[in-house]
């Protein structure tokens, strides 16, 4: 091989390389809010909330201009401008329950209250009182009191994040704390299956479980369970290894099995024996299982062998995803600002339509009479002739 083949040879491998680090830098400034830590480097952000005095947390009136829609097992506050909004999103939520019934092995969700604010500060007012709302989250739940509040602008971006997954997401939630008779499970498991039956960013989570498996950088489960890092790519590793390890716990041969892992938790015996009960091996066991099928999926052969390409393209699709996410969000703040005014415009114009009558009925009283003659006169030939 001559100088000039070699060195264009080496020109196509560095702007592949190029190629490559530039997807990964357009990822990582992709990557979600909710799965990175705060700027405190404190534990990550938490969307379920554990409330120690539920019957003290009483639920606050609705403002005057929301609606309750009333859907059988679940009822819906929203206001009254984005009503259709509301009701389409109802019409998804039986379905995704009796998924999660199906997922559980036993029926979940027998009532939920949620609440949808236009804004980060106004879920707090729609908060039951008492309860800690965090300021980082488009959704949260409090499965002690039956209850989800959304956002219809995601703090920070305000955005409009996309509402059935983030209500699938905190339904889940609940719906595993019901499983579950509100037992502790670890966070690795709580989160893991909410992301997995909410089905979100699946592009990055793949591209993160790529990373830390030829990175051979793999979180322990033992260290998931005692804490999320705070780290923010490394927490991000922690949610799409939660929610993998979740779906190989529910593959199709083992589907019974973790419906019997949930009943088992019901009774309250630790988590690691239900696994090994459920599954017959440890979680330990449980877990190398899983490294290897990883390694399978994810191996460095096929990254160096052309695997690399295929890399480079699921970066692509996943920052063009992020993009057009992004794009429908500002499209959705658009069409509800629009659908709030023309609401608005409506309820203005029915006003205007009842104070009309009133104003047109007080004028008539101010219309002068006729002149009544004080004498009385006669007409003849066409001429008027007073009486005398």
């Amino acid at each position: 091989m001559d100088g000039s083949t070699t060195r264009r040879s080496l020109a196509r491998r560095l702007a592949g390389w190029v190629a490559f680090v530039a997807m990964g830098l357009a990822l990582l400034w992709a990557t979600p809010a909710r799965a990175s830590a705060d700027e405190s480097g404190d534990a990550p952000p938490r969307d379920e909330i554990l409330v120690m005095q539920p019957a003290a947390a009483k639920v606050p009136a609705l403002p005057a201009d929301f609606v309750r829609l009333d859907h059988a097992w679940i009822e819906l506050d929203v206001p009254a401008s984005v009503r259709d909004r509301g009701e389409a999103l109802l019409r998804t939520t039986d379905d995704f329950r009796a998924r999660l019934a199906e997922d559980f092995g036993q029926p979940v969700l027998d009532h939920v209250l949620v609440r949808v604010a236009r804004s980060p500060e106004q879920m707090v007012a729609l908060a039951p009182e008492g309860v800690q709302v965090p300021d980082y989250a488009a959704g949260v739940a409090y499965p002690a009191l039956h209850t989800v509040l959304l956002t219809l602008q995601a703090p920070d971006t305000w955005e409009a994040p996309d509402l059935g997954e983030v209500l699938k997401h905190e339904l889940s939630h609940v719906a595993l704390s019901e499983a579950v008779a509100f037992h502790h499970v670890p966070r690795w498991f709580d989160e893991g299956v909410a992301i997995r039956e909410s089905g979100e960013s699946p592009y990055m989570r793949t591209k993160a479980l790529w990373d830390a498996t030829v990175g051979r950088r793999l979180l322990p489960l033992a260290d998931l369970d005692r804490g999320f890092p705070s780290d923010h790519y490394e927490v991000t590793e922690a949610y799409a290894e939660s929610a993998d390890f979740v779906r190989f716990l529910m593959r199709d041969a083992d589907r019974a099995r973790f419906g019997a892992l949930l009943q088992k938790a019901r009774t309250g015996i630790p988590f690691d024996r239900t696994l090994e009960d459920a599954y017959g091996v440890d979680v330990r066991k449980l877990e190398y299982e899983w490294r290897e099928e990883l390694s399978h999926r994810f191996g460095i052969i096929p990254t160096l062998t052309g695997g690399g390409l295929l890399w480079i393209a699921m970066c692509g699709l996943a920052v063009a995803a992020w993009i057009k996410r992004r794009r429908r969000a500002k499209a959705k703040l658009a069409e509800w600002a629009q659908e709030e005014a023309e609401a608005e415009a409506a309820m203005a114009t029915t006003r205007a339509s009842r104070e009309t009558p009133a104003v047109a009925a007080a004028g008539e009283d101010d219309v002068p009479s006729a002149r009544v003659p004080s004498v009385p006169v006669v007409e003849h030939d066409g001429r008027w002739h007073t009486l005398h």
